[in-house]
């Protein structure tokens, strides 16, 4: 089997569910904070009121043999325990985030999991050179397609389209141009490195920032002008407090 980018291995495939009942398919990625595994999605792929959209657990398609990609499992991951939700989720100064962290009891993953995660390492920060226009790359699961015999998600090319670091309308996202669907949602937003991070790294991208969704003009006429193909991504230092010590531990 040719050799298979790593990013693939750190972009998971979603599904919620509601008991038995499947609901939604979106994006996610793993994400390692020292000794913790977290898996990464959007606040709204796990609840979304304004949607009435409830799972109660999700699965994630996982990985079980780095050489051989055919070989992949679905895995639960319960949303609630004892009636608390189990993720983290964020807020700015701003109003809320979405972004929500899930902790991975790695102990309890399959054996021969194969995957791969991002660390603080990874995300991008004001030393990084991010020019306007930057080519930009979002690995994910658009309505769900997937090259579905080898369980890997398809990418999208992406233009950052607001300037880096600068808080689009004084929230904490940026704006991407790029051609989205409904099911990237959670995906990650990343920039090419010519170099690992650290000696065997072998995970060669920056971690810009999490796709949430598109970004609309509300009175657009609809019979005669083409949507703006701009989305909204949530910049990813977010995941430094989501993945931070519990409070109270």
């Amino acid at each position: 089997m040719p050799l298979i980018d790593p990013l693939l291995f750190a972009t998971a495939r979603l599904s919620t569910f509601s008991g038995t009942s499947g609901l939604t398919n979106a994006s996610g990625f793993f994400f390692r904070r020292g000794e913790k595994l977290f898996l990464v999605t959007s606040r709204h792929v796990f609840i979304d009121e304004a949607q009435d959209h409830h799972p109660d657990r999700i699965e994630v398609e996982l990985h079980l043999d780095a050489d051989n990609a055919v070989r992949s499992t679905g895995w639960s991951m319960l949303l609630y325990e004892n009636q608390h939700a189990t993720w983290r989720q964020g807020r700015d100064d701003a109003g809320a985030i979405d972004v929500a962290a899930l902790e991975i009891d790695e102990g309890r993953l399959p054996q021969g999991t194969a995957l791969q995660a991002f660390s603080p390492r990874h995300l991008a920060d004001d030393a990084d050179d991010i020019a306007i226009g930057q080519a930009l790359v979002i690995p994910g699961f658009p309505l769900g397609f997937h090259d579905a015999m080898h369980h890997l998600p398809v990418t999208r090319s992406a233009a950052l389209a607001s300037p880096w670091g600068l808080r689009f309308q004084g929230k904490g996202f940026f704006l991407t141009d790029a051609r989205t669907h409904s099911g990237t949602s959670g995906a990650p937003v990343v920039m090419r490195m010519e170099s690992g991070t650290a000696p065997g790294d072998s995970l060669r991208w920056k971690l810009l920032g999490v796709h949430s969704s598109r970004m609309d003009m509300g009175n657009r006429d609809r019979n005669v002008d083409e949507s703006l193909g701009l989305n909204v991504s949530w910049y990813a230092d977010i995941l430094m407090t989501l993945t931070g010590p519990a409070k109270g531990a």
